[in-house]
């Protein structure tokens, strides 16, 4: 049956002559629609003038079929295994912990992971509760942190505690690229670099 929609679907493409048109539906994470899917959308607009886009932001990882989408936005943990993909953004990325210089200086610089249980962590979740987790990993030991602080929030305004964290609040994990601009400019200071671990970066599916 699969199969026998794509031909379908190819049919009534190869019929359009001119080109591609009508309303493509994805759903996607937050987490790409920061850095990443911004200039591929821009890129596939400008080459298809005739078709619209119409994205779903969803945390939840919902079934995209069962939310009339065409196609999504995955991270390559969350892929059910008979998916059809293409990587879509950079092949890795890196999780990333990062505070102000003024609260480092205030409370000290974290050492070892654990050293954040005793620190103010500003933590995101996702829309069914659950925390995002801290994980961390150096020379083949790998370790999973569960810290309490002052914030939390969706993971869809993750720029909220990133701002929090700016403001000398507390440390906060999140995608490295969405940090990059505050360490490079000192408004916010690497923690535990050396324990960020690197991770599959998103796929089309």
């Amino acid at each position: 049956p699969v199969l026998a929609g794509l031909d379908s679907a190819l049919e009534a493409v190869a019929g359009f002559g001119k080109g591609l048109r009508g309303t493509l539906r994805l759903n996607v994470p937050g987490a790409v629609t920061r850095t990443i899917l911004p200039p591929i959308a821009a890129d596939f607009l400008r080459a298809c003038p005739e078709v619209s886009l119409d994205i779903t932001v969803d945390d939840g990882l919902v079934d995209i079929l069962s939310m009339g989408a065409d196609a999504g936005i995955r991270y390559g943990e969350t892929l059910a295994q008979d998916a059809i993909c293409v990587s879509i953004g950079p092949r890795r990325q890196r999780a990333a912990t990062a505070a102000a210089p003024d609260y480092l200086a205030r409370h000290g610089t974290p050492g070892h992971p654990r050293d954040l249980l005793a620190h103010a962590c500003l933590r995101t979740r996702f829309p069914g509760g659950a925390f995002t987790e801290w994980a961390f990993e150096k020379g083949g030991e790998s370790l999973t942190i569960n810290p309490t602080g002052p914030l939390s929030i969706s993971t869809q305004a993750a720029e909220f505690a990133i701002a929090t964290a700016i403001s000398g609040r507390g440390i906060v994990a999140t995608f490295e690229d969405w940090l990059r601009p505050a360490m490079d400019d000192g408004r916010l200071t690497p923690v535990l670099e050396d324990w960020w671990p690197s991770f599959e970066g998103p796929f089309l599916y």
